[in-house]
């Protein structure tokens, strides 16, 4: 109650105790002119990061660091998005907000958000600097973004250097919940390991054991800890693989590597880029004939790849976070889509449904916390408090932030089969996110301090 009081700038919250230990009663407190007294935080909460002078006022800043240029542009623009129509519906106390977050009213413990949106371009540095100048300048109460995981990585180092909240919106590696994880960094999406353990199964099914396996991997956390996860999960039915072609991000031209994997002699090619890498290293496999001698498998799938590959994603299994047909599944998630749609004209993908979800989850730690106090923020995560999301109830885990969700296995639709413009995929099965994590030590998790 102390915080909520000094949060909406009550002068007389000065505990008992300081006034029974300072002189006058101004322990604890500034003097400023006319004999008026600024108090302290409450007792036991000192300062920390941008608390409490980025929440004294009738709004709260956050600040959005998305790839709006670059090989990941198209998704940070659907991810943006989601962040958007977020803050439209926390302040306008939106009926979908107050149901995964019932003490919600309009805005964040009564005050209005607002957005400040960098272009990361996809690179570490540049969203490192974007939100250390929100933080530093705007005293954003948490930062959120990613798309990369590298940028998602860096992030994290930021927020727990600074002691402000960050929540990831898109980040598929390992590392971001694993070696790399923080104290002040939560994620809500899947990632590599959740995306193998899900589709593994699934893959063995469909085309056997003992598979020749080529595989398509950007270089850096993301694309690496997804190419071992997915090996790691297909190792028990013998499939083995025969080469591996590491790709800079943003590689023009994918030639090269796409030769060696046509001569590999393996029976599925699995491609981990992602973006508008994924787009080209598709288009370039068909045109190298690749597609006409392997099975092409997505294992983390961007859902924009139907649509921009032209018809090359028909047939083939993928995993992702989020497909809009889950609507007759669940009925928050057909409340997304329909205001979504009406917004932005066009089928939310999973990059938009993960940003609008993560921001009311976040909403929902604050008013339970009852402060923007962000260690009072993150106990409320690590509660493990069963709650809504649009793919049903999820739990936030304690050991490492990550939240425990369901994967969606899809493939996708023969043209003829299409009953719309954005009918893409049949969804093969919704798998519950509990039995595809690991322990939550296994990849090196610790999280730092709370201060």
């Amino acid at each position: 109650m102390a915080k909520r009081l000094f949060e909406q700038g009550m002068r007389s919250a000065v505990s008992r105790r300081a006034l029974l230990q300072g002189s006058a009663g101004l322990i604890g407190g500034t003097m400023l002119s006319g004999g008026l007294i600024r108090p302290a935080a409450a007792v036991g909460q000192d300062p920390i990061g941008t608390w409490p002078a980025g929440s004294q006022g009738d709004t709260v800043f956050i600040g959005v660091s998305v790839p709006r240029t670059g090989t990941y542009a198209v998704q940070g623009e659907d991810e943006l998005k989601g962040y958007q129509l977020a803050v439209e519906h926390i302040n306008e106390g939106n009926e979908l907000v107050t149901k995964v977050s019932p003490k919600s009213k309009k805005g964040v413990l009564g005050k209005q958000l607002k957005l400040g949106i960098a272009d990361s371009a996809a690179k570490p540095n540049e969203a490192v600097q974007a939100q250390q100048r929100f933080i530093s300048e705007n005293k954003a109460v948490m930062i959120t973004g990613g798309t990369s995981s590298a940028v998602a990585v860096a992030l994290n180092k930021l927020a727990q250097r600074e002691k402000v909240l960050f929540v990831c919106g898109i980040s598929g590696s390992n590392d971001t919940t694993g070696k790399d994880c923080v104290r002040y960094g939560v994620r809500q999406n899947f990632f590599g390991q959740t995306a193998a353990a899900a589709i593994a199964p699934v893959l063995v099914k469909e085309f056997g054991k003992n598979k020749k396996v080529a595989y398509m991997t950007p270089d850096y956390t993301y694309g690496h800890t997804v190419t071992k996860s997915m090996q790691d999960n297909t190792a028990a039915a013998g499939w083995t693989t025969v080469t591996n072609q590491v790709s800079p991000l943003g590689a023009p031209d994918f030639s090269s590597y796409l030769l060696n994997v046509v001569n590999s002699g393996a029976d599925i090619l699995v491609n981990v880029n992602w973006g508008h890498d994924a787009v080209l290293s598709i288009q370039q496999a068909k045109q190298f004939g690749v597609l006409d001698k392997m099975k092409l498998v997505v294992p983390y799938q961007v859902p924009f790849l139907a649509r921009e590959t032209g018809g090359l994603m028909q047939g083939v299994y993928a995993a992702t976070d989020y497909w809009w047909t889950l609507e007759d599944k669940f009925p928050l998630a057909k409340m997304f889509n329909t205001a979504f749609e009406k917004k932005y004209g066009y089928k939310p993908e999973w990059g938009a449904e993960n940003a609008y979800i993560s921001f009311l989850h976040w909403a929902r730690m604050v008013e339970e916390a009852g402060s923007f106090f962000p260690p009072d923020v993150i106990k409320a995560y690590e509660k493990e408090t069963t709650i809504p999301s649009l793919v049903g109830d999820v739990q936030y885990r304690k050991e490492d932030h990550q939240c425990i969700r369901p994967v969606i296995i899809v493939k996708g639709k023969q043209q003829k089969d299409m009953k719309g413009k954005e009918d893409y995929y049949d969804i093969v099965e919704v798998v519950p996110g509990k039995e595809l994590m690991q322990k939550p030590d296994a990849f090196g998790c610790k999280l730092g301090e709370y201060t």
